[in-house]
């Protein structure tokens, strides 16, 4: 019998959180394979698979900082309901369409602009949301657990979006995620968060929208160690990651023997970022943002590794360790931020770190290939290492991130509010 984890017994609203979320993200990841299949199954063409994703990656982008304010103003778990709601709707929608043979690429473009506005609101509200579910010492193994689940859904979610695209089509694997988010739902439903502190930072019931995101960005702008984060972030997302999404998959295809090869090597990252949340889970550091720092180092060699001629063994190898090093900086990045960012403004802060990270992340995938393309695959995976293992060895060199203690102290509660009353 597998053991269930303390934190999931000791903290009851983070575990319907997890039960729910869980359950989404698995629906997440067979919506990723089943969609472009559905676009295909429409008559759609390479083209129209990217105006759909486009469809749904466009409208998250520009409402996210909306999000973020909406989250730090209202409750978080009834904009993560709503949202769960508008999307399960959107995915049931689409999954009718398809099964009852009336879907076009007209319409699975709007349902998909209305499923990336949903997204937009979700993301920053769960992330403002965690301090309020978990105690602070055990927001560390919380967010563990959650990098756990996205993780090793990354494999599962494939294979099961597999068998339900044969068996039922992609419009009944649509109709499973659809499911999913109904589950969510009702456990959202369940949860009782306690209320948002009443910090400097707290949106007054007058202050304007522009005024509210600017309170958010004196948050960022006042912390050495969350400016630098965040740069240092959206620098791996947007150099290092384009290795494996655009540039690995060819140069697998030129030089290692094609889909299979690659395969193993992704397979390889994925069992070493199960590991590194593994060992977030049971590591309790003192300095976290300089092992944060430290780890992110490490997964910046990605680029190299795999540019390196190396053996395919070496390379997975590798790779498996620089995806424990990945699992680390996130789960410890995430848990810096709800430690010290005051929860009133946590969400307005969470928006800006997931625009300028994953947000601009199609930016470096859009300019991987013609990179490569004018200099060479290799010499692009060299180029990427040369920008980005200096970017996050920058980060280490930071005092503010080497310094800064796993727990909030009461000088730092005080100082925030002090900023948040000169916004």
């Amino acid at each position: 019998m597998i053991p269930v984890p303390s934190v999931l017994r000791d903290e009851v609203q983070f575990a319907h959180l997890f039960i729910g979320q869980s359950l989404s993200v698995l629906g997440d990841r067979v919506s990723f394979v089943a969609t472009p299949i559905a676009v295909l199954s429409v008559g759609g063409s390479a083209s129209d698979v990217g105006l759909v994703a486009a469809a749904g990656l466009l409208p998250m982008l520009l409402f996210t900082l909306v999000g973020g304010v909406w989250a730090d103003r209202f409750r978080r778990h009834r904009i993560m309901l709503v949202s769960d709601v508008v999307r399960c709707v959107v995915q049931g929608l689409l999954a009718i369409l398809l099964l009852t043979d009336v879907a076009q690429i007209s319409h699975l473009v709007l349902l998909m602009i209305v499923f990336g506005i949903a997204d937009a609101f979700f993301m920053p509200a769960c992330a403002g949301l965690m301090p309020l579910i978990v105690g602070p010492d055990r927001l560390r193994e919380a967010n563990a657990l959650r990098g756990f689940v996205q993780s090793s859904t990354l494999v599962l979610g494939p294979a099961l979006a597999g068998g339900l695209v044969v068996l039922a089509g992609a419009g009944g694997a649509l109709a499973l995620d659809a499911l999913t988010f109904a589950v969510s739902v009702a456990f959202l439903a369940r949860l009782r968060p306690r209320a948002t502190a009443p910090e400097g930072a707290q949106p007054s019931a007058r202050a304007t929208f522009l005024g509210e995101l600017r309170t958010g960005w004196v948050q960022v702008r006042s912390r050495t160690w969350v400016w630098s984060g965040m740069t240092a972030a959206a620098i791996y997302h947007v150099v290092v990651l384009p290795s494996l999404y655009v540039i690995g998959p060819v140069l697998a295809e030129r030089e290692w023997g094609g889909a299979e090869a690659w395969s193993v090597v992704l397979a390889a990252y994925g069992v070493g970022c199960v590991t590194g949340d593994v060992c977030a889970y049971r590591l309790k550091v003192t300095r976290p943002m300089a092992l944060a720092a430290a780890a992110l180092a490490v997964a910046a060699c990605q680029a190299i590794i795999i540019g390196s001629g190396g053996s395919l063994a070496l390379i997975a190898t590798l790779e498996a360790v620089t995806g424990v090093a990945a699992s680390l900086f996130f789960v410890l990045w995430q848990t810096a931020l709800q430690t010290h960012v005051p929860q009133s403004a946590l969400s307005r802060v969470a928006s800006c770190d997931y625009l300028l990270s994953t947000g601009l992340m199609p930016l470096g995938l859009a300019l991987a290939g013609p990179a490569s393309e004018s200099l060479g695959l290799k010499a692009t995976l060299y180029a990427m290492t040369i920008i980005a293992v200096p970017a996050a060895l920058g980060l280490l060199c930071v005092p503010a991130v080497r310094r800064l203690p796993a727990q909030a102290s009461d000088t730092e509660v005080f100082s925030t509010k002090v900023i948040g009353r000169r916004c």
